[in-house]
Protein backbone atom coordinates (compact mmCIF):
# COMPACT_ATOMS: atom_id res chain seq x y z
CA UNK A 1 0.00 0.00 0.00
CA UNK A 2 2.05 2.74 1.40
CA UNK A 3 4.49 3.76 -1.72
CA UNK A 4 2.85 1.43 -4.00
CA UNK A 5 -0.77 2.42 -3.99
CA UNK A 6 -0.40 5.48 -1.83
CA UNK A 7 2.66 7.67 -1.98
CA UNK A 8 2.33 7.80 2.22
CA UNK A 9 6.14 7.74 2.87
CA UNK A 10 6.34 11.26 3.14
CA UNK A 11 4.24 11.60 6.13
CA UNK A 12 5.75 8.86 7.55
CA UNK A 13 8.67 10.43 7.34
CA UNK A 14 7.22 13.52 9.15
CA UNK A 15 5.81 11.75 11.60
CA UNK A 16 9.19 9.75 12.33
CA UNK A 17 10.90 13.18 12.66
CA UNK A 18 8.34 14.84 14.47
CA UNK A 19 8.51 12.19 17.57
CA UNK A 20 12.60 11.39 17.38
CA UNK A 21 12.77 15.48 17.48
CA UNK A 22 9.69 15.56 20.55
CA UNK A 23 12.36 13.25 22.10
CA UNK A 24 15.71 15.37 21.65
CA UNK A 25 16.74 13.59 18.95
CA UNK A 26 17.83 14.13 15.17
CA UNK A 27 16.70 11.98 12.40
CA UNK A 28 17.44 12.13 9.07
CA UNK A 29 16.02 11.84 5.50
CA UNK A 30 18.14 8.77 5.12
CA UNK A 31 17.44 7.19 8.48
CA UNK A 32 13.77 7.70 6.96
CA UNK A 33 14.51 5.96 4.05
CA UNK A 34 15.86 3.20 5.68
CA UNK A 35 12.82 2.50 6.65
CA UNK A 36 10.76 2.26 4.08
CA UNK A 37 8.70 -1.26 3.64
CA UNK A 38 9.79 -2.41 7.19
CA UNK A 39 7.21 -3.44 9.97
CA UNK A 40 6.36 -1.44 12.36
CA UNK A 41 7.98 -3.03 15.09
CA UNK A 42 11.27 -2.70 13.65
CA UNK A 43 11.11 0.91 12.90
CA UNK A 44 9.71 1.69 16.09
CA UNK A 45 12.95 -0.21 17.95
CA UNK A 46 15.53 1.91 15.92
CA UNK A 47 13.30 4.98 17.20
CA UNK A 48 13.96 3.73 20.16
CA UNK A 49 17.75 3.57 19.70
CA UNK A 50 17.60 6.95 18.20
CA UNK A 51 16.76 8.55 21.69
CA UNK A 52 12.79 7.97 21.54
CA UNK A 53 11.58 6.46 25.13
CA UNK A 54 8.53 5.31 24.80
CA UNK A 55 6.99 1.70 24.49
CA UNK A 56 7.35 0.01 21.17
CA UNK A 57 3.37 0.09 21.34
CA UNK A 58 3.28 3.86 21.97
CA UNK A 59 5.74 4.12 18.95
CA UNK A 60 3.77 2.46 16.68
CA UNK A 61 0.57 4.30 17.70
CA UNK A 62 1.88 7.68 17.29
CA UNK A 63 3.35 6.89 13.80
CA UNK A 64 -0.20 5.13 13.06
CA UNK A 65 -2.58 8.21 14.54
CA UNK A 66 0.05 10.54 12.52
CA UNK A 67 -0.03 9.02 9.30
CA UNK A 68 -3.88 8.48 9.22
CA UNK A 69 -4.90 11.71 10.24
CA UNK A 70 -2.79 13.19 7.05
CA UNK A 71 -4.45 9.92 5.01
CA UNK A 72 -7.53 11.70 6.14
CA UNK A 73 -7.24 14.86 4.66
CA UNK A 74 -5.02 13.77 1.41
CA UNK A 75 -4.64 10.71 -0.47
CA UNK A 76 -2.05 10.72 -2.58
CA UNK A 77 -2.25 8.02 -5.06
CA UNK A 78 0.44 6.91 -6.78
CA UNK A 79 0.03 7.77 -10.76
CA UNK A 80 -1.93 4.56 -12.24
CA UNK A 81 -2.45 2.73 -9.36
CA UNK A 82 -6.06 2.99 -8.94
CA UNK A 83 -6.45 2.66 -13.06
CA UNK A 84 -4.59 -0.69 -12.89
CA UNK A 85 -6.65 -1.93 -9.60
CA UNK A 86 -9.81 -1.28 -10.86
CA UNK A 87 -8.83 -3.13 -14.31
CA UNK A 88 -7.62 -6.17 -12.44
CA UNK A 89 -10.83 -6.36 -10.36
CA UNK A 90 -13.15 -5.41 -13.31
CA UNK A 91 -11.41 -8.76 -15.15
CA UNK A 92 -12.31 -10.81 -12.55
CA UNK A 93 -8.80 -10.52 -10.47
CA UNK A 94 -8.52 -11.50 -6.70
CA UNK A 95 -7.00 -8.77 -5.21
CA UNK A 96 -5.98 -8.61 -1.73
CA UNK A 97 -4.24 -6.51 0.41
CA UNK A 98 -0.88 -6.97 1.93
CA UNK A 99 0.80 -4.21 4.21
CA UNK A 100 2.58 -3.18 7.33
CA UNK A 101 0.03 -0.54 8.13
CA UNK A 102 -1.93 -1.81 10.56
CA UNK A 103 -6.04 -2.53 9.69
CA UNK A 104 -7.02 1.03 11.02
CA UNK A 105 -5.23 2.88 8.81
CA UNK A 106 -5.51 0.64 5.82
CA UNK A 107 -9.26 0.44 5.80
CA UNK A 108 -9.36 4.53 5.66
CA UNK A 109 -7.46 4.12 1.90
CA UNK A 110 -9.58 1.32 1.58
CA UNK A 111 -13.04 3.24 2.05
CA UNK A 112 -11.74 5.80 -0.33
CA UNK A 113 -11.90 3.85 -3.31
CA UNK A 114 -14.44 4.07 -5.37
CA UNK A 115 -15.62 -0.16 -5.52
CA UNK A 116 -14.20 -2.81 -3.06
CA UNK A 117 -11.93 -3.83 -5.03
CA UNK A 118 -9.91 -5.85 -2.08
CA UNK A 119 -10.96 -9.39 -1.27
CA UNK A 120 -9.63 -8.65 2.10
CA UNK A 121 -6.51 -7.40 3.91
CA UNK A 122 -3.26 -8.58 5.48
CA UNK A 123 -2.21 -5.93 7.80
CA UNK A 124 0.98 -5.09 9.97
CA UNK A 125 -0.89 -5.81 13.09
CA UNK A 126 -2.11 -9.15 11.62
CA UNK A 127 1.05 -11.58 11.40
CA UNK A 128 3.58 -11.97 13.76
CA UNK A 129 6.46 -11.12 11.29
CA UNK A 130 6.58 -8.43 9.09
CA UNK A 131 8.26 -7.86 6.01
CA UNK A 132 10.91 -8.94 4.54
CA UNK A 133 9.51 -12.20 6.08
CA UNK A 134 6.99 -14.05 3.88
CA UNK A 135 4.72 -14.49 6.30
CA UNK A 136 2.08 -11.54 5.22
CA UNK A 137 2.50 -13.54 1.43
CA UNK A 138 2.00 -17.03 3.02
CA UNK A 139 -0.85 -16.09 4.60
CA UNK A 140 -2.58 -14.17 1.72
CA UNK A 141 -2.33 -17.51 -0.20
CA UNK A 142 -3.31 -19.24 2.78
CA UNK A 143 -6.69 -17.01 2.82
CA UNK A 144 -7.27 -17.37 -0.88
CA UNK A 145 -6.73 -20.81 -0.69
CA UNK A 146 -10.00 -21.08 1.98
CA UNK A 147 -12.12 -20.82 -1.50
CA UNK A 148 -9.69 -22.29 -4.16
CA UNK A 149 -7.39 -25.38 -2.44
CA UNK A 150 -5.87 -25.28 -5.76
CA UNK A 151 -4.25 -21.98 -5.98
CA UNK A 152 -0.03 -21.55 -5.38
CA UNK A 153 2.22 -18.98 -5.23
CA UNK A 154 2.46 -19.60 -9.18
CA UNK A 155 -0.49 -18.02 -9.98
CA UNK A 156 -0.21 -14.78 -7.89
CA UNK A 157 1.33 -11.49 -8.95
CA UNK A 158 2.93 -9.28 -5.62
CA UNK A 159 3.20 -5.32 -7.02
CA UNK A 160 5.59 -3.70 -4.30
CA UNK A 161 7.98 -0.25 -4.09
CA UNK A 162 10.55 -1.57 -1.01
CA UNK A 163 13.12 -3.54 -0.42
CA UNK A 164 11.38 -5.89 2.51
CA UNK A 165 8.49 -5.50 0.38
CA UNK A 166 10.16 -7.27 -2.50
CA UNK A 167 11.93 -9.29 -0.55
CA UNK A 168 9.17 -10.69 1.56
CA UNK A 169 7.11 -11.97 -1.86
CA UNK A 170 10.10 -13.11 -3.22
CA UNK A 171 10.86 -15.48 0.13
CA UNK A 172 6.63 -16.45 -0.28
CA UNK A 173 7.64 -17.29 -3.97
CA UNK A 174 5.47 -15.02 -5.75
CA UNK A 175 6.26 -13.58 -8.79
CA UNK A 176 7.14 -10.09 -8.03
CA UNK A 177 6.62 -6.64 -9.98
CA UNK A 178 9.04 -4.16 -8.74
CA UNK A 179 7.98 -0.35 -9.02
CA UNK A 180 10.75 1.76 -7.06
CA UNK A 181 9.58 5.21 -5.84
CA UNK A 182 11.60 6.54 -2.96
CA UNK A 183 14.23 4.23 -2.58
CA UNK A 184 16.17 2.20 -5.32
CA UNK A 185 15.91 -1.53 -5.58
CA UNK A 186 19.11 -2.34 -7.06
CA UNK A 187 19.18 -5.55 -9.59
CA UNK A 188 17.68 -8.50 -9.49
CA UNK A 189 16.60 -11.24 -12.15
CA UNK A 190 14.04 -12.80 -9.62
CA UNK A 191 12.15 -9.90 -10.08
CA UNK A 192 9.98 -7.95 -13.25
CA UNK A 193 10.69 -3.79 -12.65
CA UNK A 194 8.51 -1.65 -13.88
CA UNK A 195 8.71 2.28 -14.02
CA UNK A 196 6.04 3.01 -12.90
CA UNK A 197 1.79 1.79 -12.62
CA UNK A 198 0.64 4.23 -15.90
CA UNK A 199 -0.56 2.37 -18.86
CA UNK A 200 -0.17 -0.91 -17.21
CA UNK A 201 -3.37 -3.27 -17.70
CA UNK A 202 -4.16 -6.58 -17.27
CA UNK A 203 -2.59 -7.75 -20.14
CA UNK A 204 1.12 -6.70 -18.55
CA UNK A 205 0.24 -8.26 -15.25
CA UNK A 206 -1.03 -11.32 -17.03
CA UNK A 207 2.04 -11.18 -19.33
CA UNK A 208 4.27 -11.50 -16.54
CA UNK A 209 3.24 -13.82 -14.62
CA UNK A 210 3.12 -16.21 -17.97
CA UNK A 211 6.71 -15.59 -18.34
CA UNK A 212 8.18 -15.57 -15.12
CA UNK A 213 10.00 -18.81 -14.32
CA UNK A 214 9.31 -20.74 -10.87
CA UNK A 215 11.88 -21.25 -8.50
CA UNK A 216 12.06 -24.67 -9.45
CA UNK A 217 12.43 -24.08 -12.93
CA UNK A 218 8.97 -24.44 -14.22
CA UNK A 219 7.27 -21.98 -16.35
CA UNK A 220 4.68 -20.50 -14.12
Amino acid sequence: MDGTLVDSEPYWIAAEMDLVGAHGGHWSLDQSYAMVGNALETTAAILQEAGVALPIREIVDFLTASVTAAIRQEIPWRPGAKELLAQLHGRGVRCVLVTMSEASMAQVVVDALAEPYFEFMVTGDQVDNGKPHPEPYLRAMDLLRASDPSLGAHHCVALEDSVPGVASALAALVPTIAIPHIVPLGEDPRRTTWDTLVGKTHDDVAAVLSAKPTFNGAKA
